[in-house]
């Protein structure tokens, strides 16, 4: 009986992910369903804690990130029920409300959570807050939303001239200012629009290029007014407003769909069905280069499902070429370059990704880890300042690996092991759970 492909080990107190491939080769086929979007999920949880009634979730990811999300708010007064796929019910306490926390409220990995509760916990006069998250996370920079939340009249105060956590934070009565943001970022955008929620008078971002509109999308539903300029890419928000509860149904993730569409797409003989993925063209980057790569991907069944686009992905294996990702694309698909990274690995010729320096700020400096793990394995990858240049088509062979706790490399890697020959071991692959509980038994599932 030969070897199982995917086998979960522990070793000196490390889970390890150990991808063996057959000698005959493998090919993936089925259906899936990949977990509830991040970004929505995370919105869903603060606006429900802060608007006026009940707000009842659908499909919520079951992720560690929305877990820091949920018991953060839990700590400031809202009502949330236990966390679940089916049906998450939160009992908001209306903006402005929130309770000052007995203890330090604790973001764990998720960036998202801290940035965007800066912009929340900044606004609410008279009360104070600390909030700090793991190794990972203390160590990332937040001075890209402290900045423009003192320019509004916050005071915040942590490690690093303010700009890592744990962050101190007293609530001040701020004032509306029109930021121009110097990156197309939605957690900078979405943190000062939170902020102007209370404010009097009109707040207004305005970024280089499109980033990410879950926040705008779900704001208008809850009941905030907000003037949208496509053109100048800006967004206003009069405040103060009140939101109210509000159904929301969470798409599938396109970031987790990502995973399967190379896997599909690299993997000899492969044919894969993922259903119910957010196509909000904000996110939708990732598509645009795989195609640009040459990947068979056609979007069926598609549909809108409160407010956001959303459709099922059939991905065939294909002959990949190597293309240029960079400029106005690079926000719509940040979280995805890992992967896009492996897809190049196995493409003809040679893909460059630039103005991506954001990804050395990620939960690891995801350039070097990516080019050091995939070299590893017999790759072509040269870093840059803000990218990768890729040369495709060396064989790789199975390495010790590591995901540097960044659950988008662990999952990255498990994805080109299943083209190495011989056997891929990856290191702490536990960091999957952050966005992608099912990710390993998922694998195991098409193969």
């Amino acid at each position: 009986m030969s070897a199982p492909v995917i086998t979960v080990e522990i070793k000196q107190d490390l889970l390890q992910l150990v991808v063996r491939r057959p000698t005959q080769g493998l090919s993936l086929n089925g259906r899936i369903r990949v977990p509830g979007d991040k970004s929505i999920s995370h919105r869903a949880l603060m606006l429900g804690a802060l608007a006026v009634g009940e707000t009842r979730i659908e499909g919520l990811l079951l992720g560690e990130d929305p877990r820091s999300t949920a018991s953060c708010f839990q700590a400031m007064g809202a009502e949330v029920t236990e966390l679940n796929t089916e049906l998450v019910r939160v009992k908001g306490i209306g903006l402005g409300n929130l309770l000052e926390p007995v203890d330090v409220l604790d973001a764990g990995n998720s960036g998202t959570t801290l940035r965007l509760m800066l912009g929340i916990l900044a606004s609410h006069a008279g009360r104070f807050f600390s909030v700090t998250g793991d190794n990972s996370l203390r160590s990332r920079p937040m001075s890209r939303v402290v900045k423009p939340l003192q320019q509004m009249g916050a005071q915040i105060w942590g490690r690093d001239h303010n700009s890592k956590a744990p962050l101190a934070v007293c609530g001040q009565n701020l004032k509306p200012i029109h930021y121009h943001s110097p990156i197309a970022s939605a957690q900078v955008k979405s943190c000062i629009l939170l902020a102007g929620l209370s404010v009097e008078g009109k707040t207004t971002v305005t970024e280089p290029a499109l980033s990410r509109d879950h926040s705008e999308r779900m704001l208008q539903a809850f009941g905030a007014k907000l003037d949208i300029d496509h053109q100048t890419h800006s967004v206003s928000v009069n405040g103060p407003v009140q939101l109210y509860g509000q159904t929301v149904i969470v798409p599938g993730d396109i970031s987790s769909a990502a995973f399967w569409l190379v896997a599909g797409a690299i993997v000899s003989d492969s044919e894969l069905l993922i259903e119910n993925v957010g196509v909000n063209p904000t996110r939708t980057g990732v598509l645009e280069a795989l195609e640009m790569m040459g990947a068979d991907i056609t979007r069926e069944n598609e549909r809108e499902v409160a407010g956001e686009p959303v459709a099922d992905l059939r991905v065939r294996s294909s002959k990949l070429k190597g293309c240029t990702i960079e400029g106005d694309i690079i926000p719509r698909l940040i979280d995805e370059i890992p992967i896009l990274a492996v897809a190049a690995v196995f493409a003809e010729g040679t893909t460059i990704i630039k103005d991506a320096a954001e990804l050395r700020v990620k939960e690891s400096d995801r350039i070097t880890a990516m080019a050091d793990q995939l070299n590893a394995m017999g790759a072509k990858v040269n870093e840059l300042a803000d990218g990768m240049e890729i040369t495709g088509g060396t064989p790789l062979t199975g390495a010790e690996l590591d995901s540097f706790t960044d659950h988008r490399i662990a999952m990255s890697l498990a994805i080109a092991a299943l083209n190495a020959s011989g056997s891929t071991t990856i290191d702490r692959a536990e960091a999957a759970s952050v966005s992608y509980p099912d990710f390993f038994d998922t694998l195991k599932a098409i193969i």
